[in-house]
């Protein structure tokens, strides 16, 4: 099994439209039993908090239900835990190295690394309010890990 972790700021927005997506592709794919997709805040501030409004709609745009997902904080034990733990931007991962314990296995990326935009961040839309950027930057990232994993996995 896959497991894969997506973490931002508050997991209220961008980590959450990460997880929903993966696992929709994922089932698309007809791979849903092979991963584990759950998503993180690296801070307290939303805990239990359920996903954004705005971040809920636009995934339920495209036929992707969030439904009872609440904040969560990454736990030092989510390192051991997960094959793949996945930041929205460089401040995401360097919270997620300091909560961790550092990065020993390499295990610790950048969404948009996988769709081929090495070192750049996804969107955040709780600052400029634009979710449609945000969709497009999480789908081509999940995407691209999608394709990383399965190639991965068959050597």
């Amino acid at each position: 099994m896959i497991k894969v972790l997506f973490i931002c700021h508050g997991n209220i927005c961008r980590s959450p439209m990460a997880e929903f997506v993966m696992k929709w592709l994922v089932e698309r794919a007809g791979l849903s039993g092979r991963f584990e997709i759950a998503s993180a805040a690296t801070s307290t501030e939303e805990l239990g908090n359920p996903v954004y409004p705005p971040a809920r709609r636009k995934l339920a745009e495209h036929g992707i239900s969030c439904a009872g997902k609440t904040a969560r904080q990454l736990q030092a034990a989510d390192y051991g835990r997960y094959d793949r733990l996945i930041g929205m931007d460089g401040a995401n991962l360097r919270n997620m190295r300091r909560i961790c314990g550092g990065d020993p296995e390499g295990k610790m990326h950048l969404l948009l690394d996988y769709a081929q935009r090495p070192g750049q961040e996804v969107a955040d839309p709780w600052y400029t309010g634009d979710f449609e950027a945000t969709w497009r930057d999480v789908l081509a990232g999940c995407q691209g890990l999608l394709n990383a994993l399965i190639l991965e996995e068959k050597r």
